[in-house]
């Protein structure tokens, strides 16, 4: 049991034994199958479709001769006709004065496509031999069309066959003739019959058969070289043939006539082996392509898989050698290299725990001097904040009260960006933060610098991220009404607006030029640095943090005449009303 028992076989082994049971074997009963269902397949199509081409063929015939047919009939059943063949002339010139009047209109316009000529003929002693009718004369009932057609007294055309020629023979009797003879016979068009056979389509040879078994016209040219009648039965044909039949029945004039199609097997069987090539071709290039694939991938397991043990033997005798490492990412690519990072560490363990140990001590010793930096860090806005306390106190007490509150208006701004811990504020707070920021700049800018505040009640409680609005305003303050040769003004409007929070930014400074506002807009959606707009890079960058895609941000200026700044907000999730 050992022996048959997966665990103890080689993986080697395994790969062979995998390959032949799931590669080997299933190829070679699948190409079999196919070849014999394709085979098959490819019989039973030449099969039906030699049926078809014979069936068309039987069609064909009988409309050829149908056409013959239809003129046998029309002359058969016309009472003028019949009855101007019987008639008893008095004379030459009446005779031919009533075939001028009646009966070359009656034979003009009936010749077909499948009629090769048709003649009348009749023992009436006063009719001419001229055109279509001629004198039934000894000689033509001594002909072998004539005896054949004694043997036939049905009202309907007898088919028979005379000099290689097929011929429709009717008896015009359709009316009392008062014992005179009249016949019609038509003679098909052979070409086209010929040409019908021909062009059949069957990749075989074809027979039409006559109610007596005999052979009245074939494309096979051995069977045209017989001087004599030959019976079909009599022909031997190859053991591997594949005979068909098609007989007309339910028809009087052809009831007993057949066609017998012959084909020879072989014509089969090379079809056959044109699909046994292209089987062959394509069973070698399932097996050899498979074979070189598993092949290329047995050989990866297997030398990687004996290359990891070699080392993991190494490693027993304490010989921490690493695998040189390979472009692998599979899981044995990942044991390779799980396996060096383990003789790594088993090495390093055992060679530098005293290392390991002063790193140890080290890292505590940065531990503590960040701890130290923090606390340093605790201690100096507050120092920021007294200091600037004292400055203000100072110019309160020497009267500089101007002073006194511009440095209060700082303190204030310098505080309420240190002690705001949440990442959002109320409009209201954001708008108290724009105004001590203002009341600088008008300190610094006199009365060249005027603005307007102007907020909706109903948004003062919104929130919206912190000093995200800021930016603009000094952006507009410093680079807009700084450079303006004349009175600035900044306006700031803040309302609700549906289902918005609307802020609106507006001054008369410098503006910009229409290449500038691309290259501005350009480094607010980029990573690109210019060296100024830091805080407007900011500001919106937060926007498109806390709002993605459902913020709105506009810029419109016009170069000497000022800025324009639009910001909406939805008023949902981080501009929720403050409770």
């Amino acid at each position: 049991m050992r022996k048959w028992n997966l665990n103890y076989m080689k993986l080697r082994d395994k790969l062979l034994l995998m390959y032949v049971l799931s590669v080997f074997i299933p190829i070679v009963v699948t190409n079999v199958v196919f070849y014999n269902v394709t085979a098959a397949n490819i019989r039973s199509q030449k099969t039906r479709d030699a049926g078809m081409a014979l069936n068309n063929l039987k069609n064909e015939l009988r409309v050829n001769i149908d056409q013959g047919v239809g003129l046998s009939y029309s002359l058969y059943a016309d009472p003028v006709f019949n009855a101007t063949l019987t008639r008893e002339f008095n004379s030459q010139f009446e005779y031919i004065e009533a075939y001028n009047s009646y009966l070359q209109g009656e034979f003009s316009g009936q010749m077909n496509q499948g009629i090769r000529w048709y003649q009348v003929y009749t023992d009436n002693p006063t009719i001419l031999s001229s055109g279509y009718i001629e004198r039934l004369s000894d000689a033509i009932r001594n002909s072998d069309w004539y005896i054949q057609s004694q043997s036939y007294s049905a009202p309907y055309p007898a088919l028979i066959v005379a000099d290689q020629t097929l011929s429709l023979v009717q008896r015009l009797n359709n009316l009392n003739t008062g014992g005179i003879e009249q016949l019609l016979k038509i003679d098909l068009n052979m070409d086209l019959i010929k040409q019908h056979f021909h062009n059949s389509g069957f990749d075989g040879k074809v027979y039409l058969v006559d109610p007596g078994g005999h052979i009245q016209f074939t494309n096979d040219l051995t069977a045209e070289e017989s001087p004599v009648e030959q019976l079909f039965s009599d022909i031997q044909f190859p053991n591997k043939t594949i005979q068909f039949e098609r007989t007309y029945t339910g028809i009087n004039y052809l009831e007993g006539w057949s066609l017998q199609g012959v084909m020879d097997e072989e014509i089969v069987l090379q079809e056959v082996r044109k699909s046994r090539s292209f089987v062959v071709w394509l069973a070698c290039i399932n097996f050899v392509l498979p074979s070189i694939i598993i092949a290329a991938m047995s050989r990866s397991l297997h030398v990687r898989l004996v290359r990891i043990l070699k080392h993991m033997k190494k490693v027993k005798t304490q010989n921490f050698q690493t695998i040189p490492p390979e472009d692998a990412r599979d899981e044995i690519g990942q044991l390779t290299m799980e396996f060096n990072r383990m003789t790594e560490t088993i090495h390093n363990l055992i060679n530098e725990v005293y290392v390991a140990d002063i790193q140890k001590k080290d890292l505590e010793l940065k531990q503590q001097q960040a701890q130290l930096h923090a606390l340093h860090s605790q201690i100096n806005p507050h120092f920021l904040f007294n200091t600037l306390e004292s400055i203000r106190m100072r110019s309160l007490i020497k009267g500089e009260k101007e002073t006194a509150k511009i440095v209060h208006n700082m303190a204030k701004m310098f505080r309420k960006s240190i002690s705001w811990n949440q990442n959002d504020v109320t409009v209201k707070e954001e708008l108290e933060l724009i105004e001590s920021f203002l009341q600088i700049q008008k300190y610094r800018f006199g009365e060249k610098l005027q603005y307007s505040i102007v907020a909706d009640p109903a948004a003062l409680m919104y929130r919206v991220p912190k000093m995200v609005i800021l930016p603009f305003v000094e952006n507009a303050s410093i680079h807009g009404i700084e450079s303006s040769p004349g009175e600035g003004m900044i306006q700031l409007q803040v309302s609700v607006e549906a289902d918005e929070l609307m802020i609106r930014l507006e001054d008369n400074g410098i503006g910009m030029s229409p290449s500038r506002l691309e290259e501005l807009l350009s480094y607010l959606d980029q990573n690109t640095d210019m060296g100024e707009h830091v805080g407007m890079k900011n500001a919106y960058s937060r926007l498109k943090l806390c709002y993605k895609d459902r913020f709105s941000f506009m810029i419109q200026t016009w170069e000497g005449k000022g800025t324009h700044v639009q910001i909406k907000l939805p008023l949902d999730q981080k501009a929720m009303q403050h409770e």
